[in-house]
């Protein structure tokens, strides 16, 4: 059976405080939670109801056991999440400044194994035949993942909805211009793009929403997704269909998880066949929800919790 959702890209294991508005210095105790923002998507999606699997490697080690463990309790797919020897399982950790300050420490050396994804190891026919395919910039930024990408996306071909989460995390990359030819490259085989307002001017030199979204279109996609913050998000079709979304009232607690949980939901938008504007309102809903929680992946809501949130007009 075709998975409705496959996502490539980066996992791990998230640290969170459990004490808020606490320098990491003088925090005494964590949360320990599945990341990676690829993942996420695929758990939010689940959440909502969907077949998902994830494409990503893990360290042979106690922290990739307990991933393994928590996508499968999460109900997603784990059949391309492998072991490179020798690597350790990423662990980040966070601090928590509401409503808008949530520092990213990432620890991935002397590299993530999520970069060891090797072209000639993937499911062409499942990454052809999934109903939505979902990568990332990150992937992009070493090989052998940065091949494995770009040949997942060619074989593609045209082949259902394909989306590029534009995620451009500098400490990465050397410099952004070595971005923008990979960058580049991807959106030829891309028919959602998804980024901030930063992401949006990595892709296209832009940072005016309406101006990137154009550039985006021009680069041949046919839906572009600008996430402007407190500003709501802004998306333009093709077709010529748009739709400028406010976001939810929320009460942040921790902004981290907001754009997967976003991402799960506009992939289960587009896969019932909803208008642009409907998918963004259930999208930004789903986001509220999460920034509302400290966690990411097991704060992603159900269903009902995102109807409640629109009903409401607002997260409560």
């Amino acid at each position: 059976m075709a998975y409705d959702l496959i996502t490539m890209g980066r996992i791990g294991v998230d640290l969170y405080p459990l004490q808020t508005g606490v320098p990491l210095a003088r925090v005494s105790s964590f949360g320990k939670f599945l990341g990676g923002s690829a993942t996420n998507v695929a758990v939010a999606a689940a959440r909502l109801g969907r077949h998902t699997a994830v494409i990503t490697r893990t360290g042979d080690d106690p922290f990739g056991t307990y991933l393994h463990e928590a996508l499968r309790g999460f109900g997603v797919d784990d059949r391309w999440v492998t072991p490179v020897p020798g690597l350790p399982t990423p662990v980040t950790f966070c601090e928590v400044f509401p409503p808008d300050d949530f520092p990213l420490y990432f620890y991935r050396q002397p590299k993530a194994p999520d970069l060891e994804i090797d072209a000639h190891e993937l499911d062409l026919d499942a990454i052809r035949r999934t109903r939505i395919f979902w990568v990332t910039g990150t992937g992009l930024s070493e090989e052998p993942s940065r091949t494995a990408t770009l040949a997942a996306l060619a074989h593609r071909a045209g082949a259902g909805t394909t989306v590029f989460d534009l995620d451009w995390r500098p400490m990465f990359w050397s410099h952004p211009d070595e971005a923008r030819p990979f960058y580049a490259e991807a959106l030829r085989h891309t028919t959602v793009a998804v980024g901030n307002v930063d992401e949006v001017e990595i892709a296209t030199g832009l940072r005016e929403p309406h101006a990137a979204a154009r550039a985006l279109l021009d680069a041949g996609v046919e839906l572009a997704v600008v996430k402007q913050g407190p500003k709501g998000v802004l998306a333009v079709h093709r077709d010529g269909e748009s739709a400028e979304v406010p976001p939810l009232p929320v009460t942040v607690l921790n902004g981290l998880g907001a754009g997967d949980a976003f991402g799960g939901a506009l992939c289960h938008g587009l896969l019932a066949g909803w208008d642009v504007e409907t998918v963004m309102r259930y999208a930004n809903a789903a986001g509220a929800i999460v920034a509302s929680r400290l966690e990411c992946s097991s704060a992603m809501p159900a269903p009902h919790e995102v109807a409640a949130a629109l009903d409401a007009g607002a997260v409560l």
